[in-house]
């Protein structure tokens, strides 16, 4: 156990904050980035999208609500290393079963409190993004600078490969309910209801339940699944997942998704989103601090609609490569960046944040019910369906304004 024990953080560019280290005892290379969420760590550490990435917290208080089962987003713990400013021991919840430490300890990933995380933040916000280092074992700032500066980064580099399922299987639970946790639907509700396939490009729990209780059958899939691998399936639809890193690095990815657009509905969401972006043809960038957090405004261009969004990226579509082949259908407020897309003649759309929260607001719900609707009216309406569901939902909305 490190509690106690002094820890250093040290940035590529020679920025150095020592504090306490928490957690497991070594040394943690990634890109540094903040989170600006006030609840949801364990959701955060769970996320495979942050593969690669150190995270500090903006809520000066980490720890108080512990750890249980119920809330991870995936099987392990994804993030490098974790940056806080005051770590607390003793948790107070009912539903907790170990204290955040412990939890860090376990995993093998190291922590670090104490530090003067506003000032690292403002940091990140003015010189970005970038490659860092968190050890309890080397305290030589120099050392430490000179290993960030060696850090690989995250351009170029196929981070799915480390995150996605070697396996294709079933998933059968919905929505979490108290006192009964996440709910299993039988096979024999499930019998008749639209069965897609989901990409897994490192995908979240949350996501899964969420398409399960909006009513599909979800088959999952791995990231390096060809389009006739997909197609092979018989979906009636395709779920294309979040993940972590660089979307351009992932060409098997886009290319199978350009094999599957016109021929099923597909709905993206965060690497999804991205991916589809370049299998359209478009480009993505990266951004100087990312996108990392719940309370990101988000406007829907059709309805003037403000949503309040979970998000939790490091790259966006460049909008402009899109011109033609695509409808820009959501916008960042914060920097005008491209929140969502919607095809034009194809039945497709995506958004780059999280409708399925954890942590996060839920504005964006009603998302999963529009791939549903998508997906049942499909073989109807065709290359219709969509905007005749995406106009429906404009007039609904305006009744209620």
């Amino acid at each position: 156990m490190s509690k106690g024990r002094e820890a250093i953080l040290a940035l590529a560019d020679g920025r150095i904050f020592r504090g306490r280290a928490f957690g497991a005892v070594g040394e943690a290379v990634g890109e540094a980035v903040f989170n600006t969420a006030m609840t949801g760590y364990q959701e955060v550490l769970t996320d495979p999208s942050y593969k690669g990435q150190l995270v500090c917290m903006t809520y000066p208080e980490i720890g108080n609500v512990g750890i249980n089962a119920e809330d991870a987003e995936s099987r392990r713990v994804y993030v490098e290393g974790f940056i806080v400013k005051e770590y607390w021991e003793r948790p107070s919840n009912w539903r907790s079963e170990m204290p955040l430490g412990k939890y860090l300890e376990d995993a093998g990933v190291v922590g670090i409190e104490g530090i003067d995380t506003r000032a690292l933040v403002r940091h990140l916000r003015t010189r970005g993004a970038q490659e860092a280092v968190i050890s309890s074992v080397d305290l030589d700032a120099d050392s430490l600078v000179r290993k960030a500066k060696a850090s690989p980064g995250l351009v170029g580099r196929d981070l799915v490969k480390g995150v996605t399922s070697a396996e294709v299987y079933d998933w059968d639970f919905g929505d979490w309910k108290l006192g009964s946790g996440h709910v299993r639907v039988s096979h024999e509700a499930m019998r008749d209801a639209p069965a897609i396939v989901a990409l897994d490009y490192g995908i979240k729990l949350n996501i899964l339940r969420r398409l399960v209780a909006t009513g599909f059958r979800v088959k999952v899939i791995p990231a390096a699944s060809t389009a006739a691998q997909i197609l092979a399936h018989n979906p009636d639809g395709v779920f294309l997942s979040n993940g972590p890193g660089d979307p351009a690095a992932l060409p098997y990815a886009y290319r199978a998704i350009a094999g599957v657009l016109g021929k099923k509905p597909v709905f993206g969401i965060c690497l999804g989103h991205q991916l589809l972006g370049l299998a359209l043809g478009g480009k993505t960038y990266k951004l100087d601090f990312g996108h990392h957090g719940a309370n990101h405004p988000v406007m829907d261009l059709r309805t003037r609609r403000v949503e309040i969004t979970s998000q939790n990226h490091g790259f966006a579509v460049n909008d402009e490569s899109l011109k033609g082949r695509a409808k820009l259908s959501h916008l960042n407020l914060n920097d005008n960046t491209v929140e969502g897309l919607q095809g034009t003649g194809v039945p497709f759309f995506s958004v780059q944040y999280h409708p399925e929260a954890s942590p996060g607001p839920h504005d964006s719900s009603y998302l999963f019910a529009r791939f549903r609707k998508l997906v049942e009216t499909f073989p109807r309406y065709g290359a219709e369906a969509l905007e005749r569901i995406i106009a429906a939902e404009a007039s609904a909305q305006s009744q209620i304004s």
